[in-house]
């Protein structure tokens, strides 16, 4: 049988876990180059055309539950503001029937299956399911109410019946609306998801094939990546062109903001599948093992769908749409609270740079940031300004003459840190997480991605002010190799692992922990 087969399903996580396992021993014999394959200028033409991002269907789809509820609730008080009826409720009791029934129309739409992409598209298809939805839960809620106080249905029609008109045009006009505003976003690209496709020849141009045949297509595929020759692997597949191979897809990831690749190979093709994964899972994307050409077929619950295109999750993007807002906003909190109480110091400690030695307050040092891009990393000067690395190719040492007297303090506090709070802010840093890194930094002469395989799967999410492994005591000089690697395998836990209690352990943690400065000089 073959071994990424497990009873009758595909077994996804071994191999999953084969791939991303870090090793702690030396990669002997096997030196890799940390630097980027630059990719071909055809390619990074196409590349130019997807740096944007574009706007997350299900962050798109929560937002409009929120709308209705909240558009439906102040119909519902608009309406008894204008037409009291005979008054026999009170503002209170309208209010409470208002929330309920708003949230009973809601749970009905997401039940009748109207929130979803396709049905958001469709403007007047759905609308008596729409209608039926508001409806019932009206008559739900009002009955109920109306049983409980003993009122006619005159009564009821009376008080009640402008609030259902209303509702009605609304959730009709708003869903009319709605549907020529994702079909605008649709052919502008602003919705879309964008996939690469790795692997040529006939099963990428059947995929391809299935995915245009689809009605509400949202795939929006942006080339063809495959190492093999012209003879096995065609330069245009189905119309689209064979942009590089796979280390250029590497890159090409990095320049853009693509969602998803497919891997367009058969189950069986095991060795094939295990190399590709082994270079393309540091990437921030969904990777997925198209099953549409398999003859064996698995339980239902093993695939997840592309339209109708079954498909085998072997990677999934971490720290995704409600959970990367949640992330977002637990940043802006925690950071706007950091800067209320620490200002005092962060003035003090500013003077104190000043008045000991010449040059700026601040230091700024290029590093790697979310996948892969380079940001400016603010931090309080800690050296003489001209015995300064931005490089941070040097690492500091103990005792090392180019750290100043306040330098050497506020090393080992990590009170030199405390200006990369502005880094969150602007949203290029994120409270906790993997420790950002200087582009050049090294471990004894060798570069980090060059010691530790997967090293840059750390780039999956954004890096943080502090982390798991700083708190474990993974903080300070990087000396040797095995420091590094175990740096590594501390961050890609906290990314799989990653959840919002696990950041406010990391951040309440942090203070008590970094009183531990043996290895920060």
């Amino acid at each position: 049988m073959n071994k990424l087969e497990k009873g009758d399903q595909f077994d996804v996580e071994a191999l999953r876990k084969q791939v991303s396992d870090i090793e702690v021993r030396g990669n002997a014999g096997q030196e890799k180059s940390s630097d980027p394959t630059e990719i071909n200028p055809y390619a990074r033409q196409i590349a130019e055309q997807f740096r944007d991002g574009t706007k997350s269907p299900v962050i798109i789809i929560g937002q409009l539950r929120l709308l209705e509820f909240l558009a439906l609730f102040a119909i519902a008080l608009i309406a008894h503001y204008f037409w009291p009826g005979d008054g026999y409720d009170s503002s209170l009791v309208r209010t409470g029937m208002a929330a309920i029934a708003s949230a009973l129309t809601v749970i009905g739409l997401q039940l009748g299956d109207t929130y979803t992409i396709p049905a958001l598209r469709a403007k007047l298809r759905l609308i008596p399911r729409i209608l039926g939805s508001w409806t019932v839960a009206l008559l739900l809620t009002v009955g109920l109410f109306a049983l409980v106080r003993g009122s006619t249905w005159a009564m009821v029609a009376d008080a009640y019946l402008p609030w259902f008109a209303s509702g009605a045009l609304f959730l009709a006009a708003e869903r009319f609306l709605v549907a020529y505003g994702i079909r605008n976003w649709a052919r502008n690209g602003i919705m879309e998801r964008r996939a690469v496709i790795v692997g040529g020849g006939e099963p990428a141009k059947e995929l391809i094939r299935i995915l245009e045949q689809q009605d509400d297509n949202d795939i929006r595929i942006c080339g063809i990546f495959d190492d093999r020759g012209e003879k096995r692997s065609p330069i245009m597949v189905a119309g689209y062109p064979k942009l590089g191979t796979v280390a250029e897809l590497v890159e090409f990831v990095r320049l853009t903001r693509i969602d998803m690749l497919i891997i367009a190979l058969p189950l069986s093709a095991e060795a094939r599948i295990y190399d590709l994964l082994k270079k393309l899972w540091v990437l921030p994307v969904d990777i997925r093992l198209a099953a549409h050409a398999n003859r064996l077929r698995f339980r239902p619950r093993a695939y997840s769908h592309v339209g109708t295109v079954p498909m085998l999750d072997i990677f999934k993007m971490p720290i995704r749409d409600w959970d990367s807002v949640a992330k977002r906003g637990f940043d802006i909190f925690f950071t706007v609270i950091a800067l209320a109480l620490l200002w005092p110091l962060m003035v003090a400690t500013a003077i104190a740079i000043k008045v000991t030695s010449e040059g700026p307050v601040f230091f700024m040092q290029k590093r790697h940031g979310f996948n892969n891009e380079i940001i400016n990393v603010f931090k309080f000067r800690s050296m003489y300004t001209n015995m300064s690395d931005p490089t941070g190719k040097a690492a500091v040492t103990k005792g090392d003459p180019r750290v100043t007297r306040v330098g050497r303090f506020i090393r080992k506090t990590s009170i030199d840190e405390l200006p990369q709070l502005f880094n969150v802010l602007r949203g290029e840093l994120s409270l906790v997480g993997p420790r950002p890194h200087a582009v050049l930094a090294q471990a004894r002469d060798r570069a980090f991605g060059d010691v530790v395989e997967g090293y840059f799967a750390r780039h999956r999410v954004k890096p943080g002010v502090t982390g798991w492994a700083q708190i474990n005591g993974w903080r300070g000089e990087v000396d040797n190799d095995e420091k590094i690697k175990f740096r590594t395998a501390y961050d890609l836990y906290y990314i799989e692992n990653w959840s919002l209690w696990f950041d406010l352990k990391i951040l309440f943690l942090t203070p008590i922990r970094l009183l531990n400065t043996e290895n920060a000089y």
